[in-house]
């Protein structure tokens, strides 16, 4: 299974280097030196190095050797080839395609909608879940507010704020 881990942005320094910006959670594992990746338009990457720079990374990918060649990689979207049994190390942790697709239950037990996407901002994550009219509400990814994930049931318990799905909610 292939997942987004990043997009390259601009070249950095005459070397050859690029800024990624990151969409995984595990950048330790997905950009490790020797790891390849795949890019959007089918090329693909291995890393040579990596090291931190600001909320994304530097990364110099073999064969890429100078500013001019790192420019033509601009905006390409990265993907790594994932097992789809793969879990993340931590019991609390949740890939994005384990939540797409469960039902958003409220605690008290009535149905509130399907995720249908998980959103990744810089305050938090969000939870788009589409209702049973059609309508995507987004909800906080907070324990607050989805107090329980069950993957093998397929379940997200929320307790949403009053007013987060209905005007008259609670």
């Amino acid at each position: 299974m292939r997942v987004v881990v990043g997009r390259i942005g601009k070249a950095h320094g005459i070397r050859g280097e690029v800024t990624v910006e990151l969409r995984t959670d595990e950048p330790e594992r997905r950009f490790a030196p020797g790891m390849t990746l795949l890019g959007s338009d089918g090329t693909t990457f291995e890393v040579e190095s990596v090291r931190e720079h600001g909320p994304g990374l530097l990364v110099g990918f073999v064969g890429v050797h100078d500013r001019n060649a790192a420019e033509t990689l601009r905006g390409t979207i990265l993907e790594a080839d994932v097992d789809p049994d793969a879990l993340p190390e931590d019991e609390d942790e949740f890939y994005d395609r384990q939540l797409v697709g469960l039902r958003a239950v409220h605690v008290d037990g009535h149905e509130l909608g399907t995720i249908a996407e998980v959103l990744h901002l810089p305050g938090h994550d969000l939870l788009a879940v589409r209702t049973p009219d059609e309508r995507e509400v987004l909800v906080p990814f907070v324990h607050a507010i989805v107090p329980e994930v069950d993957v093998v049931a397929g379940i997200a318990r929320i307790d949403p704020p009053g007013g987060l799905f209905d005007a008259d909610e609670e």
